[in-house]
């Protein structure tokens, strides 16, 4: 006899304050998730990069070497590498578990915002103040970057790598698409100093926030415009925007203390998530769970989709 399938749940938003890691390293510029999910970076304005359990908000970590704020960070697949980037106009590759420096990487001639490794952790992508994107080998000794990309006009403010694909968002408005396997550039221009860019999960549509308080959800192939989000403040800072880890709602960011969470589909405010009195700086959303994390002033936050039991019953 066959069953009736149960219902779909509703997609579950992180909601509920799980836990507050206060970082200790002046303000936190960003937050970010590693692959798996079970670990967080925080990059401070103290010049350092932190790794913390995400589980018990706890600091695993500290990265010294850096000669300014780190403005991003990001893991790569196997959890061995890091790489940060700072206002100093320096890249650094560390190794996770000793701490150490593996190779400081020089060549921009400005303050570093972005930096992202490719899937196989092989390229370091770095996007700078100065319009450049720089591609750099991880296992050559060379110093140079093995590619420069320099079609923007203005500062490259965010990054995204998936396979072949590379995203850049510049000040200059434009959205830049490359496809390194068919050597393509794709643009798609918007009116606005570009804040943050990403991919969907589903890999067919880009998502973009600018300086007019506005995140767009752009169709990757034609450029054609899917959905605007409107509501939160963006007019001054740089501020993340998201997509949750199933593609059903949008995340970003505001200058009013607030996480927005929109309905992908309908544009509709489904969350207006209360994080403080400050700028929302930075979120990133769990690879695989309904779990966020948020960055204001010198603290990060963690969401879940449930209260957290206290006193739980060991395994």
């Amino acid at each position: 006899m066959a069953f009736p399938q149960p219902k779909p749940q509703p997609p579950q938003l992180p909601r509920y304050l799980l836990r507050t890691v206060h970082s200790q390293q002046g303000a936190v510029r960003a937050v970010r998730f590693n692959v798996d999910g079970n670990y967080l970076l925080t990059c401070g304005s103290d010049k350092t990069l932190r790794l913390w359990s995400v589980g018990r908000g706890t600091l695993l970590k500290t990265y010294t070497g850096h000669g300014y704020e780190v403005l991003d960070a990001d893991g790569s697949y196997d959890n061995s590498q890091l790489c940060s980037c700072s206002s100093d106009k320096t890249v650094i590759l560390w190794d996770v578990a000793t701490g150490q420096v593996t190779r400081k990487l020089r060549g921009h001639a400005g303050k570093v915002n972005c930096v992202r490794f490719n899937e196989e952790a092989s390229v370091i992508l770095s996007g700078s103040i100065d319009g450049s994107v720089r591609c750099w080998d991880t296992r050559s000794r060379k110093m140079e970057p093995i590619q420069i990309l320099d079609e923007a006009r203005d500062g490259i403010s965010s990054l995204k790598v998936s396979e072949h694909e590379l995203l850049s968002g510049s000040v200059d408005g434009r959205v830049r698409r490359y496809d390194l396997r068919m050597g393509q550039l794709h643009v798609d221009f918007i009116n606005s100093p570009i804040t943050c860019v990403c991919f969907s999960q589903d890999g067919q549509c880009t998502l973009t926030s600018s300086l007019d308080s506005s995140v767009r959800l752009l169709d990757k192939n034609t450029g054609e415009m899917l959905g605007e989000y409107v509501g939160h403040q963006n007019k001054s800072y740089k501020l993340d925007c998201c997509l949750s880890n199933k593609d059903t709602h949008v995340l970003s960011c505001s200058e009013d203390g607030h996480v927005y969470y929109w309905d992908l589909v309908e544009g509709s405010i489904s969350l207006k998530l209360p994080v403080g009195k400050g700028v929302v700086q930075s979120l990133s959303f769990h690879p695989t769970e309904p779990c966020l994390l948020t960055a204001m002033e010198g603290s990060v936050q963690v969401w879940g989709a449930v209260p957290e039991v206290k006193e739980e019953a060991a395994d």
